[in-house]
């Protein structure tokens, strides 16, 4: 019996046009296209013309859809997957599918395509050279701070009623970390905000957001030996009862570093 295989299929983060030709030709020839919401992908079908059979693959029906996909690969037949922008597995369903498949041998085929993250970053202005894709950033202050201690670029999509609160954990952090509010990329209303950690806080404090959002935060300063020594003589002033904040300032007045890096440091371990 011939052995089919899964195609893994980005599509646009929100231009129509900015879908690749090969993932059109991929989505035409599969004998089934696996997709997050098969509304939305009927849009991108129709606009270009697509006929395809839409089975729906989402994380609600992962495991049991993931199943019948492999057997019908198993079978002969090529399935394109897609989620509904962007590419499939990044904080989208997929991954159940993709390893199921590889379990049983069967070929994987990733084409390229958009990413809601890489434009980001790029747009960002912030070094590349090292980042970190953190998917949904946490709710919790404290696992935000603690994420914020990284010294290389962070990138995460944050819910747009969020970025507030947010951008007021990391100006607490450090208030002059460069970030970038990136929204609604390659849509209508694509905007990118750059600006330092406090003046982005105060911007968005009681600003309405709309559509989707991702965050691009620089890395914190490296931890130099004068302020890991601040860490230590921090840590034990907290293990003697003092309360952290407090502590740090006055760590930081006697030591000549930051407050704020003080704090940080210790939250993040």
């Amino acid at each position: 019996m011939p052995v089919g295989r899964l195609v893994v299929c980005p599509t646009p983060i929100g231009n129509l046009e900015d879908v690749t030709l090969r993932v059109l030709s991929a989505l035409r020839d599969a004998h089934v296209v696996a997709c997050e919401d098969t509304r939305r992908t009927r849009v991108l079908l129709d606009r270009y013309g697509v006929d395809a059979q839409l089975v729906s693959y989402h994380e609600h029906n992962e495991q049991s859809r993931a199943a019948e996909l492999v057997r019908r690969m198993a079978d002969g037949e090529t399935v394109a997957l897609c989620s509904d922008a962007g590419m499939p597995l990044v904080s989208d369903p997929g991954f159940v599918l993709v390893q199921a498949c590889v379990g049983a041998g069967l070929a994987v085929e990733v084409l390229p395509g958009p990413s809601a993250a890489l434009a980001a970053l790029v747009a960002s202005a912030l070094p590349a050279e090292t980042w970190r894709f953190v998917g949904f950033l946490p709710r919790k202050k404290g696992e935000q701070t603690a994420l914020f201690a990284a010294t290389e670029t962070l990138v995460g999509f944050e819910s747009p009623r969020r970025v507030g609160a947010t951008l007021a954990v990391l100006a607490a952090v450090d208030p002059d970390r460069p970030v970038a509010v990136c929204r609604e990329l390659t849509k209508v209303h694509e905007e990118v905000v750059r600006g330092t950690a406090g003046e982005l806080a105060a911007r968005y404090a009681d600003a309405e957001v709309k559509g989707e959002v991702v965050l691009v935060v620089g890395g914190a300063p490296p931890v130099d030996g004068d302020l890991e020594a601040g860490v230590r003589a921090l840590r034990e002033l907290v293990a003697a009862g003092a309360k952290a904040r407090p502590a740090a300032a006055v760590v930081a007045e006697l030591t000549g570093t930051s407050a704020n890096a003080l704090y940080a440091a210790l939250t993040a371990r």
